[in-house]
């Protein structure tokens, strides 16, 4: 996804009217400015992106600096996009050697040109994969389902092949309750993320993966992510974390016990 910090200070703001409420927003008014923003942010990254697409270089220093596991150390890295990137795993899973390797704004391509340095290299016994959002708000383009798809599916395949246990995550729903979450919402159908989600359940179950099924937990009944979890729509706050960090910790339970 974009920086999160970015498309919050660039979401739409109505003007007030007389009577002092907002005027609601046309949602094709909303459509065409969350698609403006995108492209502002697409070009703002380009130069660094035609360089390094992958954006290998954000973690090849620290990935040089960190040690070989301790016998029988239990590493974990955590591969996403800024909701792994902002992530305190420290906080969440206090005295755990989890590694952190979340790229803002990233897709599941980059993910998977990046997993051999940030994730075989690092001999962590399991992964944590959180993507797919960003793939569906198009970050680096217009993408097929059935290509995230196989993208999340080969970075599965590339961690078994090397001895780590994969732990797939649901793709996170998204809400349209605050201003900050316009751009968000609208270019991250629901119908696509729940898509995308029945896959991954479907491919752990065929596949013999752990899942954490973080969209079932976070989900509300109008089919959004539940408003107390993300102030913007689509990045946990401290109780939305509070709220995945166990299915996690229970997912790599089960995933470690194999």
């Amino acid at each position: 996804m974009p920086n999160w910090r970015t498309l919050t200070c660039l979401a739409a703001l109505a003007a007030p009217s007389l009577s002092g409420q907002a005027p609601p927003p046309d949602p094709a008014d909303t459509l065409a400015t969350a698609r403006r923003h995108l492209q502002e942010w697409r070009r703002s990254i380009q130069a660094e992106l035609m360089d390094d697409w992958g954006q290998l270089a954000r973690y090849r220093d620290a990935n040089a600096r960190l040690k070989a596991p301790r016998p029988g150390e239990d590493r974990v890295v955590f591969l996403g996009d800024s909701i792994t990137d902002i992530w305190d795993l420290a906080a969440s899973f206090p005295g755990r050697p989890y590694v952190n390797r979340g790229i803002s704004g990233q897709t599941t391509g980059q993910m998977l040109l990046r997993f051999r340095q940030d994730v075989v290299a690092l001999h962590p016994r399991a992964v944590v994969i959180l993507a797919g959002t960003n793939d569906i708000a198009g970050n680096t383009g217009p993408i097929a389902l059935e290509d995230i798809e196989a993208n999340l599916a080969s970075m599965a395949d590339l961690a078994v092949a090397n001895g780590i246990r994969p732990v797939l995550c649901t793709v996170l729903p998204v809400h349209n309750d605050t201003e900050a979450s316009r751009d968000y919402f609208v270019t991250r159908p629901l119908d696509r993320i729940q898509a995308l989600d029945r896959w991954i359940r479907s491919h752990c179950e065929h596949k013999h993966l752990e899942l954490a099924d973080l969209h079932a937990a976070t989900v509300d009944g109008r089919g959004q992510l539940k408003r107390a979890l993300a102030d913007d729509g689509l990045h946990p706050n401290a109780a939305g974390y509070a709220v995945v960090a166990p299915l996690v910790e229970a997912a790599l339970r089960r995933a470690l016990a194999r």
